[in-house]
C-alpha cells in the first residue's frame, strides 16, 4: 500500500457501481446456470451487454444494454501491487445485473450533469454520460436510465430508472 498523497475537506458519496437507496431493484433476467464475465471480464459500475447465449457479459455490445453491475463485492484486485480493483475476472460469476435500479455511476462526459438528464451507455466500453433526452451521443446509445444529482465530469452522478 503506498503513502497517502492527498486529503479531501468532503467525503466522497460512494463508489461507483454502489447501491444508491433502498428502493426497488429489478435484476435482469438470465438463463439457468447466471451471467458469466466475458473473455475481457467485466467493470462494475458500467452497462454490460449480454451475447446471443444470454449467459456471457461484457462491457462492449451493440443496442440497449442488458443492465449495470452493482457493487456487492463480487470484483477482484488481480493486478500486481494494485491497491483496488473494480473487475469481475473473465469466466467469474457475475451476479447483481440491474436493469432497473438507484445506483452511483462516474460520468464520463465532457460535461457537467444537471438532474433530470437520460444516461446514455458508450457501446465501446459501457462508461455512463448523460445529455437532454432525445440528444445523440457519439458512439453511445439513449437507455431508461436519468440523472439524480449533478456533477461535473469525471465525478459521481446517482442514476436512476425513475423520476
Amino acid at each position: 500500500m503506498s503513502f497517502q498523497k492527498q486529503v479531501y475537506m468532503t467525503q466522497a458519496p460512494a463508489v461507483a457501481g454502489q447501491l444508491a437507496s433502498v428502493n426497488p431493484r429489478h435484476s435482469a433476467l438470465t438463463v439457468e446456470g447466471g451471467f458469466v464475465a466475458g473473455p475481457s471480464g467485466v467493470t462494475v459500475g458500467l452497462f454490460v451487454w449480454a451475447d446471443a447465449t444470454g449467459r456471457i457479459l461484457s462491457n462492449t455490445g451493440t443496442g440497449l444494454p442488458t443492465g449495470v453491475v452493482a457493487r456487492t463485492e463480487q470484483a477482484l484486485i488481480t493486478t500486481y501491487l494494485t491497491e483496488f480493483g473494480n473487475t469481475i475476472p473473465a469466466g467469474f460469476a457475475v451476479g447483481d445485473v440491474f436493469s432497473g435500479v438507484d445506483i452511483w455511476v462516474t460520468n464520463a462526459g465532457a460535461g457537467a450533469v444537471t438532474v433530470g438528464q437520460k444516461g446514455f451507455a458508450k457501446l465501446a466500453d459501457g462508461t455512463i454520460s448523460f445529455a437532454a433526452a432525445g440528444a445523440t451521443v457519439a458512439g453511445s446509445i439513449e437507455t431508461k436510465f436519468y440523472a439524480a444529482t449533478a456533477g461535473a465530469a469525471g465525478e459521481l452522478v446517482k442514476m436512476t430508472d425513475t423520476i
